[in-house]
């Protein structure tokens, strides 16, 4: 989960560099490596870090920023995070709540909770709705601000609630699933990214008998052997879906540096009519007349395409680069990192693929990741 705060200003207040010190729970630490808290590990220090384990503790971090006028940025599990690498100018707070609560068929869980082990756990429980978003790295807390999806299943179709502290307003609100503007890969909370500090969420979950939700992409319909729109005993369901990572280079693994990535690192672009009659027009000059481009209902007079697919098709094959910085030999979705990169050899290889794929399709890739002093 990571939320920018407002550049401000940043009060002195020395400190030898990397001492650390404790106040109660809190664990403050100076001139702080964020790299190591990322799964890009790229980026520069913090000057301050603090690290909290409870909501009070999350709120008094975020309060003390905001009443000094220091910038803030919110760590959760750093999968979706690109830092400079002069590195970030104010506090980072790292949330490092925990918290599973299980009621019938809702699930309530701290913003630090570690994601995949919260969907196992659902599965355990013989409750479906999120078992097809196993194996996604980050916290609880981040998947509300990203809408976070993948095969057929987003959150936005189980968070009943969540819970927030509101910084504009200086308390702890509880948000419906309507308040909380979904839609792709979207959220209120990424359209005011300054505003509020995700602290639990709440799912209403499925008792299907042990069965998963009805499958609704087709590759793991097919890796299944059954047919879009069945169910499968949920453990089958989110064991194959692993699999599937995994075999994208998509499940963390320190000791394989396709996995050294924050996944996708560019969404899908959803397209006008207008702007997919003129994609498709470029398609086929390039790529032959009987040559038909992914096309995904997105909305009325809308249609999503497949980002993997324009990368491939602009040249940017699995494994493209020959710097520290490469394509994900398994996933073309996925930049890595490949050891000894920089977050500039980073972004130096998803500029190069934006201006090729927008010089082939007219179409211009959005990154998926936060960027934190830097952009493409």
């Amino acid at each position: 989960m990571t939320t920018p705060a407002p550049t401000a200003p940043h009060p002195a207040r020395p400190a030898p560099p990397g001492r650390s010190r404790s106040l109660g729970a809190v664990h403050v630490l100076h001139d702080a490596p964020l790299a190591p808290l990322t799964t890009f590990r790229l980026g520069g220090p913090a000057t301050r870090l603090v690290t909290a384990g409870t909501d009070a503790e999350v709120i008094d971090a975020v309060r003390e920023a905001d009443d000094r006028g220091t910038p803030l940025l919110i760590v959760g599990g750093g999968s979706n995070l690109v830092i400079g690498d002069k590195g970030f100018d104010g506090t980072a707070l790292r949330i490092a709540t925990r918290g599973v609560e299980l009621r019938g068929t809702t699930l309530e869980l701290a913003a630090g909770e570690v994601w995949s082990d919260a969907v196992a756990r659902s599965v355990e429980a013989g409750l479906a709705g999120i078992e097809c978003l196993a194996g996604i790295p980050g916290s609880a807390g981040a998947t509300p601000i990203q809408n976070v999806g993948a095969y057929g299943q987003e959150v936005s179709a189980t968070i009943s609630e969540v819970i927030a502290y509101d910084r504009r307003a200086g308390e702890t609100v509880t948000l419906t699933n309507e308040e909380c503007a979904f839609s792709y890969r979207h959220s209120r909370f990424k359209a005011d990214p300054e505003r509020y500090v995700v602290l639990r969420v709440r799912f209403e979950l499925e008792d299907a008998g042990g069965l998963s939700a009805p499958l609704r992409y087709a590759e793991t319909a097919r890796a299944l052997g059954v047919e879009p729109g069945d169910r499968v005993p949920l453990a089958e369901a989110r064991e194959t879906v692993l699999k599937l990572r995994a075999g994208k280079g998509m499940v963390l693994d320190a000791e394989d540096h396709d996995t050294w990535s924050a996944g996708s690192f560019f969404t899908n672009p959803i397209l006008t009519e207008e702007q997919f009659t003129a994609f498709r027009a470029r398609v086929r000059e390039r790529l032959g007349a009987d040559v038909e481009p992914p096309a995904y209902p997105a909305g009325e007079g809308r249609t999503k395409t497949s980002a993997a697919w324009l990368i491939d098709k602009a040249g940017y094959t699995k494994g493209y680069g020959t710097g520290p910085a490469r394509i994900s030999t398994k996933h073309t979705l996925a930049l890595t990192n490949r050891g000894e990169a920089t977050t500039e050899d980073l972004l130096a290889l998803a500029r190069e693929v934006v201006a090729g794929v927008r010089e082939a399709f007219g179409i211009t890739l959005v990154n998926e990741p936060v960027m934190v002093g830097v952009g493409l």
